[in-house]
């Protein structure tokens, strides 16, 4: 395995996943090792590790899959089969699966005993590039994402771009999103790179350089402000809007994948940095025809501002009742904590919503 020599969370791109997992467990062999799965990676992953000393499919824990499944009760399953299991403060947890698996666990890791040591094996590209590093972990509550959670980074992250394979073409998209973002908050290059990977005949060796240069972008932001008091909020970039979409989209029974939530949270967020920043215009509809091809447009209509706008006032950024936002003056120049009022938010919507100009 290559060691990505990262500073604020340990990651590793495996060469043979079986073989650098064993060695990553090695310190653990005298403890009682758990695995928490969804119902779907267990099926399609698990096998590939599950020969391994100290692996066992008793302390194997399968929760539902989907973002729906990361919650209190599902929670309260892996807590369960800790107590039931023998588990110690000395044990390990490792989290095979993608971003729901890796925050779930990761939280039930991080309040266990208060606190265990965990392995994220990331098995999506959207779990690979964002939820399995960084250190966030959480659930979602009463229909807000990630509104219980703590900070925890992972003992290690072990990436495996080889589990890609088993993924359809929608969730590998949904993680590109988030690589499109780390893109825009890095540079010109980067974002021209990104852009240009062709996933009807792709490389992997590109795609695991990509992966591998993306999963550096976020740590660089990881390092520099570990609990999200400054810089670390530039990853949200399109989430504010996103989210709120994404939330709607939970509720009327219509789910859309993170990603595609993101992607088109960025066209609009984008919009709004036009608005306020003066972020070049071309560049916004250049986002806009991308993410209209790869993704299609998110589906709402003006009768649902009063509700998206609700779900934004929830957003962590926020601060003494000002709603904030993560937004760009240019490709790499970041501005945080940016100040919208309701009406300018409400353009943005607007803006996504017309046709392409």
């Amino acid at each position: 395995m290559r060691s990505l020599n990262t500073r604020e969370t340990d990651v590793y791109m495996a060469d043979e996943l079986a073989g650098d997992l064993a060695a990553l467990m090695a310190p653990y062999q005298k403890e009682k090792i758990f695995v928490v799965t969804d119902v779907h990676t267990h099926q399609l992953c698990f096998p590939a590790i599950s020969a391994l000393e100290g692996i066992s499919e008793e302390r194997c824990i399968v929760v539902g899959a989907g973002d729906g499944a990361k919650n209190t009760e599902s929670l309260i399953q892996i807590w369960q089969a800790l107590v039931e299991g023998g588990a110690t403060r000395h044990s390990l947890l490792i989290n095979l699966g993608g971003g729901m698996p890796c925050d779930l666990g990761g939280f039930a890791a991080a309040t266990f005993k208060r606190g265990i040591d965990f392995i994220n094996i990331p098995t999506t590209l959207l779990a690979q590039v964002d939820a399995s590093v960084g250190g966030k972990t959480g659930i979602n509550f009463m229909g807000y994402k990630n509104e219980i959670g703590s900070f925890m980074q992972a003992k290690h992250v072990l990436v495996d771009t080889a589990l890609l394979q088993t993924l359809d073409g929608p969730n590998l998209l949904s993680g590109f999103a988030e690589m499109i973002k780390h893109a825009y908050l890095k540079d010109e290059a980067l974002l021209e790179r990104t852009l240009a990977f062709d996933f009807e005949n792709y490389d992997a060796k590109e795609l695991s350089e990509l992966v591998a240069a993306s999963i550096r972008l976020k740590d660089e932001v990881v390092t520099a402000d570990p609990r999200e008091k400054g810089i670390r909020k530039a990853l949200n970039l399109g989430h504010t809007i996103g989210h709120a979409f994404e939330s709607l989209a939970l509720k009327r029974r219509q789910p859309v994948l993170h990603g595609y939530a993101v992607a088109y949270g960025m066209v609009a967020e984008l919009y709004l940095a036009q608005q306020k920043l003066g972020f070049p215009g071309e560049l916004v509809q250049q986002l806009r025809s991308y993410v209209d091809k790869v993704y299609g447009r998110f589906a709402f209509s003006e009768t649902d501002f009063d509700e998206l706008y609700q779900t934004m006032t929830h957003d962590k950024k926020n601060q003494a009742g000002r709603m904030n936002f993560t937004l760009l003056r240019a490709i790499g120049d970041i501005a945080i904590n940016t100040h919208c009022e309701r009406d300018e938010v409400l353009a943005a919507l607007r803006a996504y919503l017309a046709p392409q100009s």
